[in-house]
């Protein structure tokens, strides 16, 4: 019985990942190719866009959008593997050979266990960098000359006091969370609060001490537009100030989130979207077991006994009530109403509770 045990739940646990694998492959490709049209779209204007380097950016950029939708692609992939599993009569023969559900349940549990973490402490790191990257291949096209593309009021904006006056710096784009910016417009007041000039750059990057801008033109009301190769403008502002202010915690990889979390506190600036993330991805693993837990409890009924759409339904709206939840504790969190381990650990709790009541009403009820 135990080898018998041990085979199938070998078998479970093959098909569960093939579903789950299959389900995000699909799910990746489909977001490529609409963010490749968007991109596509946004570019068709520059001559300077080659249609490999569009490609690569939106091949970039999407690893990260497909983070936020893990737990949905286990839900998904775990219907998936049991309704296979139940049309084909396999779990008829599993019960009769008397393997209880939770017997083989348990294969994908531990498998989801094994993907979220890999998850966490492999996928997500790579994400980011693969952000920063696209990020930066963004800049390469859309600011490759000066003052290209900085006339958008959106962005990010900075505002710095200094000895010499006021500076309110609009970046267009943000890379290394905020120390290099692209497509700059800046707006320089006197210390008498009296408007002095405006520069536009083609990049900035923080130094010690001060910023330094490239490709930059200047414009003031008594003079013609002036260029220059490079301009030095004093800052008092610290690399934590800065990602403070351009970062968003969904850019830190899970292994740099403890140090940013350190920066912040000793810079004095609010920590709980940092933490929140942090005990997010730490949760994660446990969330996708939640989802294979409500998954199952939706597809295991027989089909010859109907009602499985009805269930299949329920199942994708247990989903997305869990969702709802999770963005209302992440609100919450972010506005410092609720502490981010409770934000992050209520939906794993919820969703797993949920799937382990209603299993264990159908099993064992």
């Amino acid at each position: 019985m135990s080898m018998l045990t041990n085979t199938l739940g070998r078998y479970f646990a093959g098909r569960f990942v093939v579903a789950a694998l299959g389900v995000f492959a699909s799910i990746f490709l489909l977001l490529v190719l609409v963010d490749y049209i968007e991109m596509v779209r946004k570019t068709s204007g520059l001559a300077s866009a080659s249609a490999l380097m569009v490609a690569e950016t939106s091949l970039f950029r999407v690893p990260q959008l497909l983070e936020k939708l893990t737990p949905f692609c286990m839900l998904i992939g775990a219907m998936t593997c049991y309704l296979a599993l139940s049309r084909r009569l396999e779990l008829v023969v599993a019960r009769a050979a008397g393997i209880s559900a939770w017997q083989f349940i348990s294969p994908a549990l531990g498998s989801a266990l094994l993907i979220g973490v890999i998850a966490t402490v492999a996928y997500n790191p790579m994400s980011a960098n693969l952000r920063e990257l696209s990020k930066r291949m963004e800049a390469e096209l859309f600011g490759s000359a000066p003052g290209g593309g900085i006339q958008d009021a959106s962005g990010f904006w900075l505002n710095q006091v200094t000895s010499d006056g006021q500076t309110i710096i609009n970046a267009a784009r943000s890379e290394q969370q905020g120390v290099r910016l692209t497509g700059l417009t800046l707006f320089r007041f006197d210390t008498e609060q009296h408007f002095k000039e405006r520069v536009e750059a083609r990049e900035a990057t923080l130094e010690a001490g001060h910023w330094l801008f490239k490709g930059v033109r200047r414009f003031s009301l008594d003079s013609p537009p002036v260029d220059q190769a490079t301009l030095e403008i004093p800052t008092t502002l610290t690399e934590a100030q800065v990602r403070n202010s351009f970062s968003t915690p969904e850019t830190v990889s899970f292994w740099q989130l403890p140090s940013y979390i350190r920066s912040s506190e000793s810079s004095g600036f609010a920590t709980a979207g940092y933490r929140l993330q942090y005990h997010k991805l730490l949760a994660q693993p446990f969330l996708l077991a939640a989802m294979v837990m409500l998954a199952a409890s939706v597809s295991l009924r027989f089909f010859r006994m109907g009602g499985v759409q009805k269930m299949v339904l329920s199942g994708v709206g247990a989903g997305f009530l869990l969702y709802v939840l999770s963005k209302v504790t992440e609100d919450l969190s972010k506005a410092e109403l609720m502490h981010p381990i409770a934000a992050a650990w209520l939906p794993v709790v919820v969703g797993g509770l949920t799937g382990f009541l209603a299993l264990l009403y159908q099993e064992d009820g």
